[in-house]
């Protein structure tokens, strides 16, 4: 059965995947693996947003890319990718890039990304890109995390790997990042708590990538 466009998430699924409807939350379950990479970058004293590197799974890698090596010369190369890039782009903007960030519960504002491109490496697309906050987050600040993760579980992210988050370059020596739980609540008042509350059941599985500077 074709899922219909509007159950997609455009960015990731430009092309129409061949799959079974979701029929209700309860029975959502990944449709696309992403084994996501982030730098947090820093300037002048502060985190000033994300580089990401994002590798999708086989099975996605071989739909997107039917039809798109117009030179016949079995490479994938850039050029012959960039629409696609361009579509995914312009989809993720609507889904704030998957990307949600806190400083103590309360939420970062996402910038728009900008150097984006996709590659196929070793059998697999992998979408890079710079996604910057709207206003720079102080390397001091308590309690800054951030997560990548589709509420829907349509999208299935692996962040979890020992070295998938590293501080860009002038970061303060001390700084360090962590997996850890939420300490925020669903129905707290805070901005991580209403997420926790619109991803139901699935919040129990939320991981955070804590920053922290404060050596605490």
């Amino acid at each position: 059965m074709l899922m219909t466009r509007s159950r997609l998430p455009l960015a990731i699924l430009s092309i129409t995947l061949v799959s079974g409807a979701l029929s209700s939350a309860s029975e959502a379950h990944p449709h696309v693996w992403i084994t996501a990479e982030a730098t947090v970058l820093h300037d002048h004293g502060a985190f000033v947003g994300l580089t990401y590197t994002w590798t999708f799974d086989q099975d996605y890698t071989a739909t997107a890319i039917e039809g798109l090596d117009k030179n016949g010369d079995g490479v994938y190369d850039r050029s012959e990718l960039d629409e696609l890039a361009k579509v995914n782009m312009d989809g993720l903007k609507e889904y704030t890039y998957f990307t949600h960030a806190f400083v103590s519960g309360r939420k970062v504002v996402i910038g728009e990304a900008r150097d984006y491109w996709l590659e196929h490496k070793a059998g697999l697309l992998v979408l890079h890109f710079t996604l910057p906050f709207a206003e720079p987050v102080p390397a001091d600040a308590k309690g800054f995390a951030f997560a990548v993760h589709d509420p829907e579980f349509f999208i299935a992210f692996d962040m979890e790997a020992a070295d998938a988050v590293k501080l860009g370059a002038g970061a303060p020596k001390g700084c360090a990042v962590k997996l850890t739980e939420p300490e925020q609540k669903p129905g707290d008042g805070t901005a991580l708590g209403e997420l926790q509350a619109q991803m139901g059941a699935f919040a129990d599985g939320l991981k955070m990538i804590a920053v922290d500077c404060r050596g605490s």
